[in-house]
């Protein structure tokens, strides 16, 4: 089986613009394929796991990967999946980030002996003269075809800055000039790309002046990673799943992939992990109490992608020490500080607050009420209940909130 029809088995490929010249490229190891990512945070999160893992799995297979950090077309914003615009940065602000997405990706891609590339399009968007690009680039653009596209559709109505209809031909540049200096014949994209994609693909072939059979470069998208509910996985009720640890802990990025849905981890060990295919379609049989025992691979084998065996191992026995004995040494804290307590004593609903186990006092009311509240593995009913600073001992207490939120509770 190549490497095309890997992806094809494990459902990562969504569109594709030749699928026998893509196969073709990719199977024999001849892509030099590009994927971007814009620096709109200062850590990369669950929703580029696809992108990286597939940059990783491309080049094992022989295809030398470029990673496009967009440090110029940050600065314009991707309107791609906005109802609003988005916030304008400072060139500092997107150049941290790019240092920042540098460090996480080489977990991901081996950099060494120019196996892959990893450029900033701000080195060449920055330095263009607007009346040469008008020219040269805005000759091939129809802007019929451009408001037909769904990223620019969805705004219509809402408005559409000029900044942001740039934004498909800043994109369509990049490939140009990735094929132009790197010899780029294939780029990765979101399903959300594609208009853009294409974008570049035509950019590319009305420049060599070449007719679409004979066309060089080539697009291909990644499918979109959604939950049973057709809603995009990566996020919790406190925001992104991150990959960088000081913003979401090893801990905590285990315990999102431990509870996927069951009707999700089979999907995800198949589209995310490096798995040989032949075990995961034994898997698919799998049901009841062992869909548990395949949540607990899907999240060691994903944590240690990202924060190593190590951390992965530690996320591990941690989670199992919290359900066997309640405690554990590295799930995530809270520190009660000596404003938290009031006359020594702190009540059982600002400790769940502080935890941010509770959006509300309220709600933390109606937890308590219900019987889903327990600290250190005895359940607390008593919507009244404090706890005396002395009593809470220097190794913290587990404050639980149903089966899967808890934190160790410990008093600075």
């Amino acid at each position: 089986m190549g490497i095309y029809e890997e992806l094809v088995a494990r459902g990562l490929i969504a569109q594709v613009t030749d699928e026998e010249k893509i196969r073709k490229l990719i199977n024999n190891g001849e892509a030099t394929f590009y994927i971007g990512f814009d620096p709109t945070a200062d850590s990369l999160h669950v929703g580029h796991f696809m992108a990286l893992c597939l940059m990783k799995r491309l080049q094992m297979a022989g295809n030398k990967p470029i990673a496009l950090i967009g440090g110029g077309t940050a600065m314009v914003g991707d309107p791609s999946g906005r109802s609003d615009m988005r916030q304008m940065m400072t060139k500092e602000t997107i150049q941290h980030n790019c240092d920042c997405f540098k460090k996480q990706m080489s977990k991901f891609i081996d950099f060494s002996d120019g196996k892959a590339l990893m450029v900033n399009n701000a080195d060449w968007l920055l330095d263009l003269n607007y009346i040469e690009l008008l020219r040269d680039v805005g000759a091939c653009f129809s802007v019929n075809n451009m408001l037909r596209a769904e990223c620019y559709k969805q705004r219509m109505e809402k408005g559409l800055s000029f900044l942001e209809f740039n934004y498909m031909i800043m994109q369509s540049y990049d490939f140009y000039e990735l094929y132009r200096k790197y010899g780029c014949n294939l780029q990765f994209g979101g399903d959300d790309q594609w208009s853009n994609m294409l974008g570049g693909r035509e950019l590319i072939r009305r420049k060599l002046g070449l007719s679409e059979e004979d066309a060089k470069a080539q697009a291909m998208t990644i499918t979109l990673l959604l939950n049973s509910e057709g809603k995009k996985m990566g996020k919790t009720q406190s925001g992104a799943v991150w990959l960088d640890p000081n913003k979401t802990s090893p801990y905590d990025f285990y315990q999102y992939w431990r509870n996927v849905g069951d009707a999700d981890v089979l999907k995800c060990i198949r589209m995310l992990t490096f798995l040989p295919l032949e075990q995961i379609d034994e898997m698919d049989k799998w049901e009841g109490s062992q869909l548990n025992q395949a949540k607990e691979i899907l999240a060691y084998e994903l944590t240690k992608l990202v924060h190593g065996e190590e951390e992965a191992s530690r996320a591990q026995e941690s989670a199992r020490a919290l359900f066997s004995s309640g405690n554990a040494e590295d799930m995530p804290t809270a520190e009660l500080e000596d404003g938290d307590f009031k006359d020594g004593a702190v009540d059982l609903i600002s400790m769940l607050v502080k935890a941010e186990l509770v959006g509300t006092r309220s709600e933390g009311r109606r937890a308590i009420e219900q019987g889903g509240v327990t600290l250190d593995g005895e359940k607390i009913t008593d919507i009244h209940f404090t706890l005396k600073k002395e009593d809470i001992p220097e190794d913290g207490l587990v404050l639980k909130r149903g089966k899967k939120k808890f934190k160790k509770i410990i008093a600075k």
